[in-house]
């Protein structure tokens, strides 16, 4: 049996040959998340992208045996670093308590396809 094991979800696949995330042992660390709705289009309005980027979070975690309270770190880009708004509206809802919230690193980033954030984690699992 191999050591380590590929995550994947049906409704947020990448275009290359990589899964959302990879597990061993009980760390999950997960491959970049976009915003794209399950369609795979790319909503223009960056409260969109982000609600879907933290729906997409939530599902690799679990598919990986975890939930949200696993997640310890995690990494967001944002097109334009001034527009943390929708990014912090979206991390409430999953981190609602000051107490337990993972750390986060916010960086800008010139992106492609219409992307206006994404992010990736590391998750310890239990």
């Amino acid at each position: 049996m191999a050591r380590r094991k590929s995550i994947h979800i049906g409704e947020f696949k990448h275009v290359n040959p990589i899964p959302n995330a990879s597990r061993i042992g009980n760390l999950l660390i997960s491959g970049v998340i976009l915003g794209r709705d399950t369609n795979g289009a790319m909503p223009q309005l960056l409260e969109d992208q982000c609600a879907n980027m933290f729906g997409h979070m939530k599902a690799i975690v679990e598919a990986g045996g975890g939930t949200t309270a696993d997640i310890l770190k995690m990494t967001v880009w944002l097109q334009d670093k001034t527009q943390r708004g929708p990014v912090n509206a979206e991390w409430l809802k999953m981190f609602p308590d000051e107490d337990s919230r993972p750390a986060r690193h916010t960086l800008q980033m010139d992106m492609d396809g219409g992307a206006l954030v994404q992010c990736d984690f590391t998750a310890v699992i239990d």
